[in-house]
Formats: structure tokens, C-alpha cells, sequence
């Protein structure tokens, strides 16, 4: 009984997706489970199973075609039991005892061509002199990584290696000798002035949801900076027994989840978000952690961070990380968040203004940490490891008043992470 392949429902208001990758193709075997293609949403890549056991008869939609939930994808169609696979391989077996008859004629007729063994001068071939082309054989890893990066044509190197084979030594000496001038390898062909790559469909949703809260909200930046001293020297007393005990690393993010959770407390407003002519006060607090992956950004949620220990949100924080690094993220993990925070720092950036994640009111921007001079209380001037903050915040929502305060209440907690222990 041929059984359909359909797309599966999605998540909650994901109703179409693309096919982004068939893994099986007409005619080949399928087991039960197997994964057989990938669906892309604007949330995540789903993988579709197999529900039967068979063979793949027809793909009914191909790579890059749009499809909506419980549209047919393709078909699995020969279906057999494993009892009857073993009767079927039956036959197969039979098969030489039946062809032995014809293959015991054989020598007769191909008794002529025994005398071809007289005609065998060809076999002195292997008198060829000891050197020879690279072209022949394989080239090793090293040897190609030289030739490559010194752009050689490998046909023109004296090879001296066993059978002929080129070796390191034969690429250094022709290099050594000057050889390389002469042999450079032509310059590839240019690539295109342009190159037209179809937008997938996680890429478009960032693109609207980028657009949509420039175009919706009031959105404005404020700026300050933390001294990074006091949460680095923490680090340092504590990581190894953190990580021996806890079996993860002690991040920075860990720190300013809590410091932000400390400040969202105080100031409700930034973790807000307005529904129809509604104001929506969130009094649980799941934040939304950045994170940039080769197919585009995506946000996934670490939940009722107020009430989990440094420890649970950096493990949490690797393994939704890890997940969207693999494409593996699921929508129950990008869904909700009442605040976001992104590090730029770790590409370098030392200061942006970031973008909201709407319906979200705020979103801290943490960037890198570099050496400046710093002017104390005292007057005397020192190096300290400064990090620029940015909060992104819809003014519909939140005031000026509201948004200083909460990067000042970040800052204190960062600068003093004790505050952080006695909810201070």
C-alpha cells in the first residue's frame, strides 16, 4: 500500500515552508525513520521521517519548492514484510546453479585466446626511467597544500618519490632551484561581477521582522559603559571549580542574564510589550540570547531565567547554542522571550545599535572588552577592561528616565556581581 510523505504541522502560525533538501531519491530504499528531506521555515529546519518502510516511488515536490502543512511531498510506494524479503532473495540464490551449464562451456571457446599471453612484450613497460609525472598519482596532503600555495602545475615537477610519486622534498628543491617561475599556474577565471542566490526563507523572515520593528516601534539607543574588572577576577578564582563541578564553562552571558533580570524587576516597562491599544506587563522573565549561525540570526529563549542558577542558564545557553549551530533548534525553543540580549563583541564589534525583537520593548547590546584609560574617584588614571552597553527600547513603552536606569542598574551589578547574590 503506497504510503504519502506529507508536510507535518509546523508550530504554532507557521503554515508553509520550503523544501530545502530531498536526502533520498526516486527508486532508493527506505526504512522506517529515515529521514528523507528537510523542510525550512522561517523559524527553523525541520526533518521529515519516513512512516513506512518501502521504496521512495515519487517525490512529488522537489528541492526549493514552497509547500504548505499537509501538502503531499512525495510517495513510498513497495512496501514489503520482512518475512517476504527473505522469500524473495530466495530465487537469486538459485540463479548461478542455473547459469553453472553455460559457464562449464566456456573454456572451449575461449581456448583460442590463450595464446594471447605470447604477444606480452607491453610487459617491459616498467623499465620506464624512475622519474615521472606527479599527474599519475595522488598527491599527499602536504605536497598539494605546497604546490596550492605556491601555485605550481605539479606535471612540471621532476617526481623522485617511490613508483614515481611526488614528494615534499621534490616541491621544495624545484622551489629551491627557481623552477617555480616558470611553471606559475594560469590565473583562474574571475568570478562573476554578480551572483543571484534565491533568499531562503529564514533569511526573508529576518528581513521582514528587521523591517517590521523599524517601521512599528519608536525605537531609540541609549549608551554606557562597565568596568569588567570585578567579573573577570571572579572568573578567574572560580571557572575551574565551576566547570569541574557544574561540567560548563562560567561565560560572561550568565552574568548579564541575572544583571538584566535584576534591572527588568525594577523597571517593568522594558520587559513590556503592547497588544492593540494594550500594555502587557510580563512578570516572568525568559530572555532571549542571540545567536548567528551560517543560515542567519535566530534568538532562542532561556526560560524563567530569575530562577535558575548561573550554572543552568550557561549550560542552557551552550546547548541552545550548540542546537543552532546544527540546525537542530525546534519552535518550543525560539518561541515567546520577554528581552533579548546579543554580544557583537564576540565578531569585534565595539559598539551598534541594535535592533528590536519585536513585540519585545528592549534588547541589551553587549560588545567587545578592550583596555581603555579610566579616570577613578581619586583622580589617578588606570587601565581597566571597559565594555561598551547598548539598549535598544520602543519609546512608545518605555521613557528616557526608564531606559538609563536599567543600563545603570546593568552596570552596578556587573561592576559589583555581589549585588547579584543579595538581590541589592
Amino acid at each position: 500500500m503506497p504510503t504519502e510523505i506529507k508536510v507535518p504541522t509546523l508550530g504554532e502560525s507557521v503554515t508553509e515552508a520550503t523544501v530545502a533538501k530531498w536526502f533520498k531519491k526516486v527508486g532508493d530504499t527506505v526504512a522506517t525513520d529515515d529521514v528523507l528531506l528537510e523542510l525550512e521555515t522561517d523559524k527553523v529546519t525541520v526533518e521529515v521521517r519516513a512512516e513506512a518502510a518501502g521504496t521512495l516511488s515519487e517525490i512529488v515536490a522537489g528541492d526549493g519548492a514552497e509547500v504548505g502543512v499537509g501538502a503531499v511531498l512525495g510517495v513510498i510506494g513497495g512496501a514489503v514484510a520482512a518475512g517476504s524479503e527473505k522469500k524473495a532473495a530466495a530465487p537469486k540464490a538459485e540463479a548461478p546453479k542455473a547459469a553453472a551449464p553455460a559457464k562449464a562451456e566456456a573454456p572451449k571457446a575461449a581456448a583460442p585466446k590463450a595464446a594471447a599471453p605470447a604477444a606480452a612484450p607491453p610487459a617491459a613497460k616498467p623499465a620506464a626511467p624512475a622519474v615521472s609525472l606527479a599527474a599519475d598519482y595522488p598527491l599527499a596532503p602536504s605536497v598539494r597544500h605546497l604546490v596550492d600555495e605556491h601555485g605550481l602545475d605539479p606535471k612540471k615537477i621532476p617526481a623522485n618519490g617511490k613508483s614515481g610519486r611526488l614528494t615534499k622534498a621534490d616541491v621544495l628543491a624545484f622551489i629551491a632551484g627557481g623552477g617555480e617561475s616558470a611553471v606559475k599556474v594560469a590565473a583562474p577565471d574571475r568570478k562573476p561581477a554578480e551572483e543571484r542566490v534565491r533568499m531562503t526563507r529564514l533569511r526573508k523572515r529576518i528581513a521582514e521582522r528587521l523591517k517590521e520593528a523599524q517601521n512599528t516601534a519608536a525605537m531609540l539607543t541609549t549608551f554606557n559603559e562597565v568596568d569588567m574588572s570585578a567579573v573577570m577576577a571572579l572568573r578567574g578564582r572560580y571557572k575551574d571549580a565551576f566547570e569541574k563541578k557544574h561540567g560548563v564553562k562560567m561565560g560572561f552571558m550568565s552574568f548579564f542574564a541575572k544583571a538584566c533580570v535584576a534591572a527588568l524587576k525594577e523597571l517593568p516597562a522594558v520587559n513590556a510589550e503592547i497588544q492593540g491599544d494594550e500594555l502587557v506587563y510580563k512578570n516572568f522573565y525568559d530572555i532571549g540570547i542571540a545567536v548567528g549561525t551560517p543560515q542567519g540570526l535566530v534568538v532562542p529563549v532561556v526560560r524563567n531565567c530569575d530562577v535558575k542558577s548561573f550554572a543552568e542558564i550557561e549550560a542552557e545557553i551552550s546547548g541552545l547554542g550548540r542546537k543552532a549551530r546544527d540546525g537542530k533548534l525546534a519552535l518550543e525553543d525560539l518561541a515567546g522571550g520577554t528581552f533579548t540580549i546579543t554580544n557583537g563583541g564576540i565578531y569585534g564589534s565595539m559598539l551598534s545599535t541594535p535592533i528590536l525583537n519585536t513585540p519585545q520593548s528592549g534588547i541589551l547590546g553587549m560588545h567587545n572588552i578592550k583596555q581603555r584609560a579610566v579616570v577613578l574617584d581619586d583622580g589617578s588614571i588606570v587601565a581597566r577592561p571597559m565594555m561598551y552597553l547598548a539598549l535598544s527600547y520602543d519609546h512608545r513603552i518605555v521613557d528616557g528616565r526608564e531606559a538609563v536606569t536599567f543600563l545603570v542598574r546593568v552596570k552596578e551589578h556587573i561592576e559589583d556581581p555581589s549585588r547579584l547574590l543579595i538581590e541589592a
